[in-house]
């Protein structure tokens, strides 16, 4: 994988109701998104609450500084 396409670390979003709205401004923008959490158990991936280790969302490093812009907006 080159530099370019690799995925980097942009958030850490405590449930998975905020990382969606982050996720959704996101690729509004054309920015591919990599969502990475825990699993939810027995609710599925509607669940919304609180993740114990967050949810994590990943963009294309040479993304990552549009990606925290649209996000501080």
């Amino acid at each position: 994988m080159t530099e370019e396409a690799r995925f980097v670390l942009l958030a850490n979003f405590a449930n998975g109701f905020d990382a969606d709205l982050a996720r959704e401004t996101l690729e509004a923008a054309s920015i591919p998104v990599l969502v990475k959490g825990p699993q939810v158990g027995i609710f599925g991936g509607a669940f919304q609450g609180a993740m114990l280790g967050g949810v994590e969302l990943h963009v294309p490093s040479p993304e990552l500084d549009r990606a925290k812009m649209l996000l501080s907006d």
